[in-house]
């Protein structure tokens, strides 16, 4: 079992930026592929980037293509989200996800196939 704690949230102006944190407890962390994925009020949980577990591989929503990057550390057990050049469609409450995985170099896209999640942590982005 892993445990998923979000944090790096908060209100910017458009064309701010944001980092998001994502640290996690429990289990080897290097053995999951992590994820970002955001959800609006009254929206489904849209995919926002993956990382594999070597970080070797690395998928973006079209969404953020360009504006978002998204890393990893395995010595300190977190994953990372830099936000930039903000719009207010970005407007969301961010969650990280973790699944296991045997693939060092595989990545997950959609929400369902994520065991894992953190609470959540809110974006606001005004224009």
């Amino acid at each position: 079992q892993v445990q998923l704690v979000e944090s790096g949230g908060g209100l910017v102006q458009a064309g701010g930026s944001l980092r998001l944190s994502c640290a996690a407890s429990g289990r080897t962390f290097s053995a999951y592929i992590m994820g970002w994925f955001r959800q609006a009020p009254g929206m489904q949980r849209e995919f926002v980037a993956a990382i594999s577990r070597s970080g070797g591989s690395i998928k973006y929503a079209d969404s953020v293509k360009g504006r978002a990057t998204i890393s990893r550390d395995n010595t300190k057990n977190t994953v990372y989200l830099q936000l930039n050049s903000l719009k207010p469609e970005d407007t969301a409450v961010y969650y990280c996800a973790a699944d296991p995985s045997h693939l060092l170099d595989g990545i997950r896209l959609r929400p369902e196939s994520y065991d894992h999640w953190g609470q959540g942590t809110q974006v606001t982005v005004s224009s």
